[in-house]
């Protein structure tokens, strides 16, 4: 009740009608994974550089049907965070407004459900420009992939110790190691993790 609370307090809150999608019924079997490659770890502070996405339909993962955007960033990027995701200025000279990017992301999901891992904080970084942009937050379903592996592996009457980082999850379910820090490689292999672990799910 609170949550469709809420939704509807946000939905008053959409500057633009033409974005009303994002509030609609999401369409049967579909979800979108997600991530953000970014300046830092603080959402107040970074910036995102890079959007990657691709679409799941009842348990498939559609390569087909992705997106990667590239965001030009406001202010320079430290040589720390160079290193992580291997994105320089210089390659994102020509990338996109930020706006741009999110109005691109958005018309991508619709109202999907969104699939990530440490999802929170990719969350958080789309909401920090389409606040201003829309005033809304991001309305679609979450799903955090950590949250179900640990519920599909943890064992209430004799609780186990998981470990939740990205490779052990990747190496648990056999999965393979795509190019990392790299925002559509980690989205797909994201993807991965959810399909494995719906059919884990099947009886």
């Amino acid at each position: 009740m609170l949550r469709n609370w809420r939704r509807r307090h946000n939905h008053k809150k959409l500057k633009y009608q033409e974005f009303s999608f994002l509030f609609e019924p999401p369409p049967d079997q579909d979800l979108i994974c997600f991530d953000c490659e970014t300046t830092g770890l603080n959402p107040k502070k970074a910036e995102i550089l890079s959007i990657g996405a691709v679409k799941i339909r009842d348990h498939t993962i559609l390569t087909s049907q992705k997106l990667e955007l590239f965001v030009k960033p406001r202010h320079q990027i430290d040589e720390a965070s160079i290193k992580i995701h291997r994105l320089r200025h210089c390659d994102l000279a020509h990338g996109m407004h930020p706006n741009e990017a999110m109005i691109r992301f958005l018309h991508f999901i619709g109202a999907r459900p969104l699939v990530g891992y440490f999802l929170e904080f990719d969350v958080a970084m789309i909401n920090k420009y389409l606040k201003p942009l829309l005033g809304i937050t991001l309305p679609n379903p979450q799903l955090e992939v950590s949250g179900l592996y640990y519920d599909l592996k943890q064992n209430v009457l004799n609780p186990v110790q998981l470990d939740l980082r990205f490779d052990a999850i990747l190496a648990e379910l056999n999965l393979p190691v795509l190019g990392k820090h790299d925002a559509f490689n980690d989205a797909l292999m994201t993807a991965m993790i959810y399909v494995k672990l719906q059919k884990m799910k099947r009886p």
